[in-house]
């Protein structure tokens, strides 16, 4: 299991959907249908924002003010959907109004709502992945291998499980930092 399918998981759950739902006025049906389809491109637009290295320190810096740990219903009902849509700004760049557009036309989703559905899961995408790369993180100086991407082996071995662990060498933890985002997010390629 990969990184997008733990976040899908989550927001697909019922309880994130009922909250989502609340907090947007979009029924879940067509919610499901608007965050199956968003969240590979969010998540696809950040991995190629990464190539640069100022994509990549801007994304450093913006995963080290998202750092909710709260339940994901509680984020959504809580979410700065202003801050979340500056995050999505800044992860579509000019693309934006057409990845809208091109959402709401798939989704059946009016183009204010899904802005608003995006602003407000932008801020828990954005904690997930914080979480994800801290945690891997600290795994990944443990031995868990991350070449080939968050998986639920590596999962299992962060919380305990049993796993097969190869012993991964560590290098400064500024190229670790660069290799981790990438491998976390490289996961949507």
């Amino acid at each position: 299991m990969n990184l997008l399918a733990l976040l899908l998981s989550s927001l697909l759950s019922s309880s994130s959907l009922g909250s989502l739902s609340n907090n947007t006025g979009v029924q879940k049906p067509q919610l499901s249908k608007l965050l199956i389809l968003a969240l590979p491109l969010i998540l696809k637009y950040m991995t190629s924002n990464t190539q640069s290295q100022s994509g990549l320190s801007s994304l450093f810096g913006a995963l080290a003010g998202h750092q909710n740990r709260g339940t994901v219903e509680d984020q959504i009902t809580n979410a700065d959907v202003e801050d979340g849509q500056k995050i999505l700004g800044h992860i579509f760049g000019n693309d934006q109004n057409q990845v809208v557009d091109e959402l709401s036309k798939e989704s059946g989703v009016d183009a204010g709502d899904v802005m608003n559905v995006l602003g407000t899961i932008a801020p828990y995408v954005m904690s997930g992945l914080s979480a994800a790369t801290q945690s891997a993180h600290s795994q990944q100086a443990s031995g868990v291998d991350l070449s080939d991407g968050l998986d639920l082996g590596d999962l299992m071995s962060m919380f305990g499980g049993s796993a097969v662990q190869q012993q991964a060498p560590v290098a400064n933890s500024a190229t670790n930092g660069t290799q981790l985002i990438n491998s976390l997010l490289s996961m949507m390629q």
